[in-house]
C-alpha cells in the first residue's frame, strides 16, 4: 500500500454530509474530509460557513488513488449526485456556502473538469446550464470531528435517509461497478 499514490480531490456540491457519504463507498478512494474552502477567513468555524459569513463553501476532500478510481469518474460522480445547475443551492440548503464547485489542484485536473462540463452540456443531461465555479484549490480547513463520517456514524437520522440515502441510491444505480465490496 505504501508505494501507492493517492492525489486529492476537492468539490463542494451542497451538505458536506451528503458528498462525504458519496464518495467513501468508491473503489480507489482512501479517504474523504469534510470542511470548508474557498473562503476569507483562517480556520472558519461550521456556525459561521453556515451563515453565510466567510467565503467559504462547505466541501469535501478526497484522498484516491488514480489507478484505481480516475478522477473524470469522480467528476461524473459528483455532477450525478448533485444539481449543479442551481446557483448557491442544494434541495433546502440556501447560500453561497452550498455552492457547487470544483477546486482543481493540477493544471490536469482542470482540464479535465472543463472538458467533462462541456461534454455533460453537449449531450444535455440537465435541463438548465451548469453553474458549477471551477476555482484553483486553496487552504482546505477540515471540520470538527463531529461533521466527519456522519452518515455512517448516523445512519438511522432522520436526514441521512431523506437526503443522503437517495443520493447513495443514485450513486450504487449508475457506479455500481466502482463500489467498493
Amino acid at each position: 500500500m505504501s508505494d501507492q499514490k493517492f492525489e486529492l480531490a476537492t468539490f463542494a456540491n451542497g451538505c458536506f454530509w451528503c458528498t462525504e457519504a458519496v464518495f467513501q463507498r468508491l473503489e480507489g478512494v482512501r479517504g474523504v474530509k469534510s470542511g470548508f474552502t474557498g473562503g476569507s477567513i483562517k480556520n472558519p468555524p461550521y456556525r459561521e460557513v453556515v451563515m453565510g459569513r466567510t467565503g467559504h463553501a462547505e466541501a469535501i476532500q478526497i484522498e484516491y488513488n488514480p489507478e484505481i478510481v480516475d478522477y473524470k469518474t469522480l467528476l461524473y460522480v459528483f455532477f450525478s449526485t448533485h444539481d449543479p445547475t442551481t446557483l448557491n443551492r442544494q434541495g433546502y440548503d440556501v447560500g453561497e456556502q452550498y455552492r457547487s464547485e470544483i477546486f482543481y489542484h493540477t493544471a490536469s485536473q482542470k482540464e479535465i473538469a472543463e472538458s467533462v462540463i462541456s461534454e455533460i452540456e453537449a449531450e444535455k443531461i440537465f435541463q438548465d446550464k451548469i453553474v458549477t465555479q471551477l476555482s484553483e484549490a486553496s487552504q482546505f480547513y477540515t471540520a470538527e470531528e463531529e461533521h466527519q463520517n456522519f452518515y455512517n456514524n448516523f445512519t438511522e437520522n432522520r436526514y441521512c435517509q431523506l437526503i443522503i440515502e437517495p443520493k447513495l441510491a443514485t450513486l450504487r444505480k449508475k457506479f455500481s461497478h466502482q463500489l467498493k465490496s
